[in-house]
């Protein structure tokens, strides 16, 4: 199952007193299980959304800020391939929105795992398995993958493609399948993605090593220093300067455990497996 997921991870959170802010990055679809304090959620341009027990984000293409106190914290990261075997849902209906599975007809299927999650005590491995199981389980043998969707997904990750042409050609699909591919499986065109995916390349070059800066870490595909800004203020609506003065307590420690356990510190650069 591992070409649908991005990974299956627990995010454990203890704040002492009160709660805490943070800033999620664009990414691919969630669903989030809690147990605990139920973060409070906004995605820019977007009603303040309430904590609930499970949540679920279509791909976003902006940030989405958080508040939370203690909270343990299942996630399961859907790659566009694990959008389309267990959502069915066109992609794009869905990107930058995020929903309470109990009331969302389209996440139906998804309340039985947030129900049989957590027990009554914490149970790291019983709980994986529980995740591991329903996806088992729900693992439908009445469609098959579509190559073309990984075909898109491995040129998108790749660091030496920067245009949809390019994508074209790396992919052997018209432009227009690459369009309708895109939106219906990814939740965008190919060129915002494009764009997402240059742009998340420099963030993580800048987090992971605040000593180069800013300029240090834009991406090669950038022409200049003010294409980045501007990228910045789409994708997480403030400036590098400003986002460089956020707090990110939760945030800055996920991605280093992302990177030192499955090599990918975000998951939009997370890579497609065919295994």
């Amino acid at each position: 199952m591992q070409r649908y997921f991005t990974t299956f991870y627990l995010t454990e959170i203890d704040v002492p007193r009160g709660r805490v802010n943070d800033h999620l990055h664009p990414e691919w679809a969630n669903i989030r299980i809690y147990q605990g304090d139920f973060p409070d959620s906004q995605l820019r341009g977007q009603p303040p959304f309430r904590g609930v027990q499970a949540n679920a984000t279509g791909p976003t293409s902006t940030t989405l800020e958080f508040t939370t106190g203690t909270t343990r914290i299942w996630g399961i990261g859907l790659l566009p391939l694990g959008w389309a075997r267990f959502v069915r849902q066109p992609a794009s209906a869905h990107a930058d929105h995020i929903y309470d599975v109990a009331t969302e007809p389209f996440l139906a299927p998804f309340r039985r795992l947030a129900r049989g999650v957590f027990g009554p005590i914490p149970d790291e491995q019983g709980e994986l398995q529980r995740v591991t199981r329903f996806f088992e389980e729900s693992l439908a043998n009445d469609i098959e993958d579509d190559p073309r969707i990984e075909a898109c997904h491995a040129a998108l990750i790749d660091p030496d493609i920067g245009t949809v042409s390019e994508m074209a050609e790396a992919t052997h699909l018209p432009t227009h399948t690459i369009e309708r591919l895109c939106r219906r499986h990814f939740g965008f065109p190919p060129r915002l993605l494009l764009r997402r995916q240059r742009f998340m390349r420099s963030l993580v070059q800048y987090m992971m090593d605040p000593s180069l800066k800013w300029i240090g870490a834009i991406d090669s595909h950038y022409h200049d220093q003010a294409q980045f800004v501007r990228d910045f203020h789409r994708f997480m609506g403030m400036s590098p300067r400003e986002y460089a003065h956020c707090p990110k307590p939760i945030l800055q420690e996920v991605m280093r455990a992302r990177q030192e356990f499955i090599g990918s510190a975000v998951q939009a650069l997370h890579a497609p497996t065919s295994s």
